[in-house]
């Protein structure tokens, strides 16, 4: 079949360029005009609601359950639904499709009076109650504690307190405990330059607007490159599905308990008192190498909010006989959510719960 002539394939060319530029405008006005897609869909029953604390059980979507549950602890500074983002890219449908018993600790903005919230708060108090719940729902004596971000930070420290308690498992995501290795982090909190102490006791909890700000910094140039590939891809659906869904997640920043947000940076972000081994919670020093339950600790390759050098001291300091780490291409946000996460977190820790489950 002879080719088209020059003056015909630049026709069509054309042809292509002013459809997809009018769809691209067409598609841009509704993108203006829609509202924010609708997440977190997966049907659950609130179990407990306690100022900025949320405990979820989903229903079941699988007729044989494994007899672990699983509770997930989110970062404090997000909202859970990056873990159920809609039907078919949700983490936690996927692990309910799979067989498993799944519950979720998730986060409100703290109130006003709940400013004196500190870590003791959440690994001595909102943990235990949540693991609690779980045990009492289901009837089972053991749970795996899966921890997201700083949800792997607070679920960690709950374990070393608490090494003979009801986790079974531990699994932590992205978590960090050399502080030392997040240098924008470490900049931008200078002791030299960054008054805590003013900050907290002149606002009381930490406002979502710098939390946002701060994980911005880390990719200054992220969003604007990100709206020129939406203005690009305006005429495919899928992607700006996909786009409006990460994006809302990325931009709904919850501020932070005041005393919670100081007790972080003093312990955490200066003194490092994590990988030191010096962090004092409820009077009790903090000894990751007490954690001798089944571990996995989940990192993504490229990471920017948490290097991997910031993770990597974990696997080692727990004491398990059974541990491991899994290093996985992506990001903090791609690696549990996403095509991206699909294909590789996704089974990968199905497989590993398997056989801890039962």
């Amino acid at each position: 079949m002879a080719a088209a002539p020059p003056n015909l394939q630049l026709l069509e060319q054309m042809r292509g360029l002013v459809d997809r530029t009018l769809q691209r405008n067409i598609k841009g006005l509704e993108y203006f005009a829609s509202p924010a897609p609708a997440l977190g869909a997966t049907p659950k029953d609130v179990l407990l609601t306690r100022g900025t604390l949320n405990l979820y059980h989903y229903r079941p979507l699988a007729d044989e359950i494994y007899r672990v549950p699983i509770l997930l602890v989110m970062a404090t500074t997000n909202r859970g639904y990056i873990l159920d983002m809609a039907p078919g890219q949700s983490f936690v449908e996927f692990l309910l499709r799979q067989g498993y018993d799944v519950f979720m600790m998730d986060w409100s903005p703290p109130r006003a009076d709940e400013k004196h919230l500190r870590i003791e708060d959440y690994v001595l108090d909102f943990i235990p109650e949540c693991l609690e719940r779980v045990r009492t729902v289901t009837g089972e004596p053991d749970v795996t504690l899966v921890g997201y971000c700083f949800g792997g930070v607070l679920s960690t420290i709950y374990t070393a307190l608490h090494a003979d308690g009801p986790v079974k498992n531990l699994v932590t995501f992205t978590t960090p405990v050399d502080f030392t290795q997040m240098p924008m982090f470490q900049a931008w909190s200078d002791p030299r330059y960054f008054d805590v102490d003013r900050l907290v006791d002149t606002l009381g909890n930490v406002p979502p607007d710098l939390i946002f700000a701060s994980f911005d910094m880390l990719r200054p140039a992220q969003r604007i490159a990100g709206n020129i590939r939406l203005w690009d891809h305006m005429w495919n659906d899928e992607f700006v599905k996909s786009y409006r869904m990460f994006d809302r997640w990325a931009t709904d920043a919850l501020p932070l308990a005041g005393e919670y947000f100081r007790q972080t940076t003093k312990e955490l972000m200066w003194k490092n008192g994590l990988l030191h081994r010096s962090l004092q919670i409820g009077g009790r020093t903090v000894d990751i190498g007490a954690i001798a339950m089944p571990f996995l600790h989940v990192v993504a390759e490229h990471d920017h909010i948490i290097p991997y050098g910031a993770s990597k001291p974990l696997v080692q300091m727990v004491g398990s006989t059974d541990k491991e780490e899994v290093v996985l291409k992506g990001g903090h946000i791609s690696l549990v959510a996403g095509g991206n996460a699909i294909k590789r977190l996704w089974p990968r820790l199905d497989l590993w719960l398997q056989e801890r489950s039962l």
